[in-house]
């Protein structure tokens, strides 16, 4: 049944500086109505017997919302009816949760956001405008041109031109939002804006909980045949803080197999796209490639907590990654790990057991996930890597902030679910084991193993072509670090201003 909200009246637009506000708790339920029964009418009795009085009757009583309404200077927004568009690459607004709900969160979050829009006057919509590898020009290309009239907040990603683009002024200062409270959980369960924090202002946002990410898949029938206790020696040692590189290695050296004695191994430890693993074992020692500081960007690459997490990356291509075969596709790792000739891959998230992923017809072995171990110097972790939100900056303040404002409504949890997370309930709806949903998901999303890095805030910096990319067998790490150690470090000089 569709809930009934009262009315509410709207004022009038948010002045350009607004006032912080606090949000309030959602009144209780009123009680009933106990309307008083109507009189009875007197008539004449008629002849040969007497009347009866009529049914008492109530009179109807809309339901009160479950949601008080955010006020700012004492009054509630009013947004004039602005027509606003989400721009992502990946939406279909005929498969979007307000058009067609798909489970009770989406319900509830239908239910929310038609309020919210009804109560501060605006109808948002979210749908793929752009493609992934063009959203980064598309952005620039139209934040660069005088405002066209349209209401756009943009999705974007970390990109060498989204960061050349902040530098130039492209993307609007939100720390100029006072409703907007980057110290509410909504914000610190992921921390874009503080990576997309420059020279004092906040140019990007995310809110809610983190992807996970960094994590590996692994065949539980492989792993079992070897001999390893898949409870034991990985998800009670992930859950007690002992899920180790050590650890991770031993079980690597137990499940590799030439199991015909060819001289070939039938049987591989690890697989997947490497392009990501010198950052993710570097992070796993408390290591990353640009760090930030009260003074700036600081180089990272060759602190040692850095280097060991590379070399250990190293170290699983050169003894226990299973080679590429002549002539295959770039991601030919994938059918390899379905085939069953791979125990752990790494594919970059959690999605790949998801409905629709690439593991998730996987019916000859069930499919288990974990976190990155952990190395000597540091801890399990996940690198966030969320899809930022930005408002172009040729947008005038009052507009930009109403679409802030509309952003942060729409994105606010329905009452009941304030500690949902969504990654949870759809790897259930995959084909991940119970205790990768349970566990490896949600412990991937805890703040206490995840950060951010940097490296994708410096102009003109390719982390990827420049540097880890190149990540093959038998690489030499220290001579692709004399490769550009120099360019590197003026890059960041460049994005700190010393230049």
């Amino acid at each position: 049944m569709k809930r009934k909200f009262l009315p509410v009246a709207l004022v009038a637009v948010m002045a350009v500086n607004m006032a912080a506000c606090g949000t309030t708790d959602a009144p209780a339920p009123a009680p009933e109505s106990e309307t008083a029964p109507a009189e009875p009418a007197t008539e004449e009795p008629a002849e040969g017997g007497e009347t009866e009085a009529p049914a008492e009757t109530e009179e109807p009583v809309e339901e009160e919302s479950e949601y008080t309404p955010i006020t700012i200077n004492g009054e509630v927004p009013d947004l004039g009816g602005m027509e606003i568009v989400v721009r992502d690459w990946w939406t279909d607004p005929a498969n979007h949760f307000l058009t067609s709900p798909q489970n009770e969160y989406d319900e509830a979050r239908k239910d929310y956001v038609e309020w919210a829009e009804e109560t501060y006057n605006f109808k948002i919509t979210q749908q793929a405008i752009s493609d992934w590898g063009g959203t980064p020009q598309d952005f620039v290309d139209y934040a660069s041109k005088p405002d066209d009239g349209n209401n756009y907040i943009f999705i974007i990603r970390d990109d060498p031109a989204i960061a050349s683009a902040m530098s130039q002024g492209l993307l609007y200062d939100l720390s100029k939002c006072d409703f907007l409270d980057f110290n509410e959980d909504i914000f610190t369960a992921n921390l874009v804006h503080q990576q997309y924090t420059y020279k004092g202002g906040i140019y990007a946002m995310y809110m809610g909980v983190s992807e996970p990410r960094g994590g590996f898949f692994f065949n539980k029938k492989i792993l079992e045949d070897a001999g390893v206790d898949i409870d034991a020696d990985i998800y009670d040692k992930q859950a007690n803080d002992t899920w180790t590189w050590d650890a991770f290695e031993d079980i690597l050296k137990k499940v590799q197999k030439d199991t015909d004695n060819d001289g070939t191994n039938d049987i591989w430890g690890v697989t997947g796209n490497t392009g990501g693993w010198l950052k993710m074992f570097a992070a796993s020692n408390g290591g990353e490639f640009v760090g930030n500081s009260a003074e700036g960007y600081t180089y990272r690459l060759e602190d040692p907590e850095t280097i060991e997490g590379m070399e250990f990356a190293i170290k699983l291509l050169d003894n226990y990654y299973m080679p590429r075969p002549e002539d295959a596709q770039w991601d030919y790792y994938k059918e390899e790990f379905k085939g069953g000739t791979v125990a752990f891959c790494e594919n970059g998230g959690m999605y790949a057991t998801n409905p629709g992923g690439e593991f998730n017809d996987i019916t000859d072995f069930e499919v288990g996930y974990v976190m990155c171990p952990k190395g000597p110097k540091g801890t399990m972790t996940n690198i966030w890597s969320n899809n930022p939100t930005a408002i172009p900056s040729n947008y005038s303040d009052e507009k930009a902030q109403n679409l802030a404002f509309a952003y942060y409504v729409y994105n606010l949890p329905p009452v009941g679910y304030e500690d949902y997370n969504g990654f949870i309930s759809t790897a259930r709806s995959g084909n991940m084991d119970d205790r990768g949903c349970e566990e490896t998901v949600p412990l991937s999303s805890d703040p206490a193993h995840g950060m951010i890095t940097y490296d994708g805030m410096i102009p003109n910096m390719n982390v990827g072509e420049d540097f880890a990319w190149k990540l093959a067998p038998g690489m030499k790490l220290s001579e692709n670090i004399d490769a550009i150690r120099d360019n590197w470090k003026n890059l960041i000089d460049i994005a700190n201003g010393n230049q």
